[in-house]
């Protein structure tokens, strides 16, 4: 035996016992993950270490950021100090004020018996709220003739046009029972159920069903007009999630069909129904569009729009799988390393907010102090590509860091570009309250007007359009509108116009 060899056998035994440790880890993360699918809180927080996984910007002080790795400072901002809490926030002065005078119990003085005098009043304010009030509008339109002529004609004052012709049910209550479905997430059969409860009327399901969709048909030009406008912005963000749909076949299964969502930050969305979830989706919508696309990972994002058009990812599906390594191993210093120096991205961009930056002052911002910390993150995902065992936590983060690196790199190159696309996903959220409520899709006829129906309510809260408002104003009489006038009808454009 040369003298050599005991050396190679130890480096063997070494690399031998590192990867049984990994394995040991392995199993180990296996089993926490499955407590924490069995008794572990449905939350992502991570309370010890402040880790907010579904939040724009994670929570993470600049002092943890910097003490971490001894880089240079970020830009320091003016410390905002903690203001006391304001109290009760004043009622809307839009809201209709009623007066409920409350007289004293004793009307003469205690002392000398005189009658006492009215000086003053204490005031305060609650909201209060009368309780639904069904009754039936009697509509009657005049019909005049001339008593003197033979043969006179009778004019008869014109028919105010509706969302449901010769229906029973008025604009309002057809608007109600959109908003009480796709708002509050309250299925068909309930509301069914509560307005003959509190108007004695026996109104069934498909009727309600036929209002909910008669509303999706009209607003279908609404958002041909609204997909226009996004198409001509230069940069977009994408987000899919599943939905049920009856297929009313012989198996009698729901069919999983999928809602892709296309949206502008801080402007309108729009989503489109597909019963599929390949690439044939986005590539009908987008067309040729050339800007930039924002998506998480998902490769059907890939090869669709123009040649020109960029895509970029987000650091908020990056950062999240290192938190989960976190979660399941408490203690791996290379994850909680990896969280924190993302961490430290976020409060870059949340620096130049907080300075009202320009835009080129921000995209300086940006290339300068994010630099050394993408260096960093790159390098270490390098190295524990080769450490971790790819189907641990922490190496399903590092791949999918590095598969979507170009992407995630690429957010640094734009100043209006967000680090994440944490807005599309919260348009998501409440599509998936929606099912757990009216559980599916009635069928896949149903789904474009039910994605038309799910556009408009989401650019209304977006804007801070109240959508009743908007859906009274719009929809009665839309289908004889011209699509020039539809053009100006888009919950953005109908906002702008009010001032």
């Amino acid at each position: 035996m040369t003298a050599s060899e005991p050396q190679v056998r130890i480096v063997n035994l070494e690399r031998e016992l590192h990867w049984a440790q990994l394995k040991i880890q392995s199993l180990e993360e296996r089993w926490r993950q499955h407590l924490i699918k069995l008794y572990g809180p449905k939350s992502e927080t991570l309370s010890s270490l402040q880790l907010e996984l579904l939040e724009e910007e994670p929570s993470v002080t600049r002092e943890e950021v910097e003490a971490e790795a001894g880089r240079e400072p970020i830009p320091q901002t003016v410390e905002r100090k903690r203001k006391p809490h304001p109290g009760r926030k004043p009622l809307p002065e839009n809201l209709p004020r009623v007066e409920e005078v409350i007289a004293c119990a004793s009307c003469t003085c205690a002392a000398c018996g005189e009658q006492t005098a009215v000086i003053g009043y204490d005031e305060s304010e609650v909201l209060d709220v009368k309780p639904a009030h069904y009754f039936v509008l009697v509509t009657k339109r005049e019909k005049r003739a001339c008593r003197r002529c033979e043969n006179a004609t009778v004019t008869a004052a014109p028919l105010s046009e509706r969302i449901v012709e010769k229906g029973l049910a008025s604009d309002a209550v057809v608007i109600n029972t959109v908003v009480a479905k796709y708002c509050d997430h309250l299925p068909l059969y309930r509301q069914a159920v509560m307005i003959e409860r509190e108007a004695g009327v026996e109104i069934g399901r498909a009727t309600l069903d036929g209002w909910v969709m008669r509303v999706g048909e009209l607003l279908g030009p609404v958002i041909t007009a609204m997909r226009r406008d996004l198409l001509n912005a230069a940069y977009l963000q994408a987000d899919e999630t599943t939905v049920p749909v009856q297929m009313h076949d012989k198996r009698g299964e729901n069919h999983q069909a999928y809602l892709w969502q296309y949206g502008k930050p801080g402007g309108e969305t729009v989503f489109e129904f597909q019963l599929g979830r390949g690439r044939e989706g986005p590539r009908k919508f987008l067309g040729e569009w050339e800007g930039v696309l924002q998506t998480d990972g998902y490769q059907a994002y890939d090869d669709v729009g123009g040649p020109k058009m960029v895509r970029v990812g987000c650091w908020a599906h990056a950062r999240r799988k290192f938190v989960d390594a976190v979660k399941l191993n408490p203690k791996d210093a290379e994850a909680v390393a990896m969280v924190t120096r993302m961490d430290a991205l976020f409060l870059i961009d949340r620096d130049a907010s907080q300075r009202e930056l320009s835009t080129d002052a921000r995209l300086t911002q940006r290339r300068q102090c994010a630099e050394e910390w993408l260096q960093a993150i790159h390098e270490t995902s390098l190295r524990l590509s080769r450490e971790a065992l790819p189907k641990s936590a922490l190496g399903q983060a590092v791949t999918y860091t590095l598969n979507q690196w170009p992407k995630l790199r690429r957010c640094f190159d734009y100043a209006d570009v967000e680090l994440s696309n944490n807005l599309a996903e919260n348009s998501m959220r409440p599509i998936a309250l929606g099912r757990k409520n009216w559980l599916h899709v009635g069928s896949p006829q149903s789904g474009p007007k039910v994605a038309a129906i799910l556009s408009v309510v989401e650019s209304c809260r977006r804007l801070g359009v109240p959508v009743k408002e908007y859906l009274a104003a719009v929809l009665p009489g839309l289908n004889r509108r011209t699509l020039s006038h539809v053009a100006n009808l888009t919950p953005a454009r109908w906002a702008k116009s009010r001032g």
